[in-house]
């Protein structure tokens, strides 16, 4: 079966003044299955949104994009403004937004944004409409008592559940929710995540960006870890969590500094992404660290990593 999304040598670059450019993204390449959870998780910074965000032509005008992103035969790279607003937005791609104040017309009730994504989406007649909006409002787990109030009068939790409602509408083939989680409490992060999770066990695909290691690990089928730009380990989620654990430095070390495990922070900080080192990027943070790691490793076999197969140093 051919996948939902099949993402090949995806970069990113922004061109700055004076000839300068920031690599945000590079050379990122996976396949997204009906049906399957991937997790992209990474400090920061790293390019997780940026990588969300060229996916659904929503980058600046100073970006420039490589590579091929393919979901029902259109490439989301190359796609122009009328096909991403006509045939993808929505309709094959669904985005729960990292801000979603910015998303949300302010001049609009919450019921008025689901009662209009209805429409165009689902066909949903006006007589429907209310019924439907309430539904759709209770898939995020959002207040029926806030459906009348405008985006200036709701917490960042509640304006968060109302974007996950609205992006649930269409019942996208491919839904990407990129921090889905911020501003909610435990109780409504597990049950925003295990909605999301029923969303792709319907069917569809999911691509979740988050922080949340916690969520990634209630609800992923596979982690995809991101550093400085660049994918540096893709894993099947049980083995990522469980045992033997991440291949890669940093993969390990995101895990050792969550509080439930050794919560020890990862030494030092992550490099500007316009100011990347020669070879490895994580080489000045990582204690394996060695002459190799001038060279830039490639991802193989699920790891980009010089040293992955080595234990541990004590």
């Amino acid at each position: 079966m051919s996948p939902v999304l099949s993402v090949r040598d995806l970069s990113v670059r922004f061109d700055l003044r004076g000839g300068r450019h920031i690599a945000a993204v590079s050379d990122a390449s996976f396949d997204l299955a009906a049906g399957e959870c991937l997790a992209l998780v990474g400090e920061s910074g790293c390019g997780k949104s940026v990588l969300a965000s060229a996916l659904l032509g929503l980058l600046p005008g100073n970006a420039r994009t490589a590579g091929t992103a393919v979901i029902d035969g259109i490439d989301l790279l190359s796609a122009d403004e009328r096909t991403l607003a006509r045939t993808v937005r929505g309709r094959r791609v669904g985005l729960v937004p990292q801000s979603p104040a910015a998303h949300l017309t302010p001049v609009r009730t919450v019921r008025a944004h689901l009662e209009e994504t209805l429409r165009e989406l689902t066909g949903t007649p006006r007589s429907g409409l209310r019924a439907a909006a309430e539904a759709a409002a209770g898939r995020a787990s959002f207040p029926a008592g806030l459906l009348d109030h405008y985006p200036h009068e709701l917490s960042g939790g509640q304006a968060q559940r109302a974007a996950t409602a609205l992006a649930l509408v269409g019942d996208a083939p491919l839904l990407l929710a990129d921090e889905p989680t911020t501003g909610l409490d435990r109780d409504l992060v597990d049950r925003t995540a295990d909605e999301l999770r029923r969303h792709a066990d319907g069917g569809r695909a999911l691509l979740l960006i988050t922080h949340d290691l916690t969520a990634a690990e209630r609800i992923a089928d596979r982690v995809a870890v991101m550093y400085a730009g660049r994918i540096v380990e893709v894993a099947p989620a049980d083995r990522f969590f469980g045992t033997p654990g991440p291949r890669h430095p940093y993969a390990r070390g995101l895990l050792a500094a969550l509080p439930e495990r050794d919560f020890t922070p990862i030494p030092g900080m992550p490099p500007e992404l316009g100011a990347l080192p020669d070879g490895c990027a994580f080489a000045p943070r990582c204690d394996r660290a060695t002459d190799a790691c001038g060279t830039p490793p490639r991802l193989e076999d699920g790891v980009a990593c010089h040293h992955s197969e080595e234990p541990a140093r004590a």
